[in-house]
């Protein structure tokens, strides 16, 4: 098995791809360790001393460091965890506790149905290509409400992404939208 890993504008995120699928569909955040009890290969990466969160992908691991440690030191372990859980053909989540999107909701009007569309089809997949997910949170008075994950969750470059990037588009293609702020 080969993994690859490439950088993500966070400095402090690491995306490793192990050249198959891991969760198929979806993204699971494990900002902490607290809460990565529904994935076993969370719980594997957190006990390598350095690992702050874990965000899982279709087809990538994310990991966040400490901002004391180094990627150097770090990656060896990563990678072997990451190796020994795919041979050994081990589950990635106990359970489905993947989002696989913003599926749209019979309560979301004309304007939310139009704003996840939008994210789905436009935004997610690049932000997937930064090892990081974006999830909607809400629309009120004109204002999109989003919280970025992964490699983009506390990005130096995640406030230009939502700024630049999102709200140009959103308000380019949806006229009532008037701003787009981190929920996080």
């Amino acid at each position: 098995m080969f993994i690859q890993t490439e950088q993500t504008p966070n400095p402090a995120t690491l995306k490793f791809l192990p050249g198959r699928d891991v969760l198929g569909r979806g993204t699971a955040d494990f900002p902490s360790r607290d809460g990565a009890a529904a994935s076993p290969l969370a719980q594997r990466l957190f006990e390598i001393d350095g690992v702050q969160g874990v965000f899982l992908g279709a087809d990538f691991v994310t990991i966040t460091k400490a901002g004391d440690k180094e990627w150097f030191l770090l990656k060896p372990s990563i990678l072997g965890v990451i190796m020994e859980h795919f041979t050994a053909n081990r589950p990635v989540l106990l359970e489905e506790a993947a989002g696989d999107g913003h599926a749209a909701s019979a309560d979301d009007d004309e304007i939310v149905t139009q704003i996840k569309e939008l994210l789905d089809t436009r935004v997610r997949p690049a932000v997937a290509q930064d090892g990081g997910d974006i999830t909607f949170y809400g629309f009120e008075e004109g204002v999109v409400y989003l919280e970025m994950k992964g490699a983009c969750s506390g990005c130096p470059s995640s406030t230009a992404t939502l700024k630049a990037g999102i709200e140009n588009m959103l308000r380019h293609y949806i006229p009532e939208v008037v701003e787009v702020r981190a929920v996080r």
